[in-house]
C-alpha cells in the first residue's frame, strides 16, 4: 500500500512526519529517521483500523500572498 507523507521541520530541531490519510504523525532527528517512525505508527495505527483501497492521492502545493 503506498501513502503520503508530510515532512516538516520541527522548530526544536529534526522532522515532523504526517500521514495524511490516517492522521498518524510522528517525528525524528532526520528525514530517514521520520520516515521510518512514520511507517512504524502508521503500520500500527492499520492494524487497528484498516484503510479501504483507493487510487493513489493528488499531491500538489499552492500560494498564497504574503501580508505585510
Amino acid at each position: 500500500m503506498e501513502l503520503t507523507s508530510v515532512l516538516t521541520p520541527a522548530e526544536e530541531g529534526g522532522y515532523v512526519a504526517l500521514n495524511p490519510e490516517t492522521g498518524t504523525t510522528t517525528q525524528g532527528e532526520t528525514v530517514e529517521e521520520a520516515l521510518s517512525n512514520l511507517q512504524e505508527a502508521t503500520a500500527l495505527y492499520l492494524t487497528e483500523f484498516p484503510l479501504p483501497a483507493s487510487g493513489h492521492p493528488l499531491i500538489t502545493m499552492f500560494s498564497v500572498p504574503a501580508h505585510a
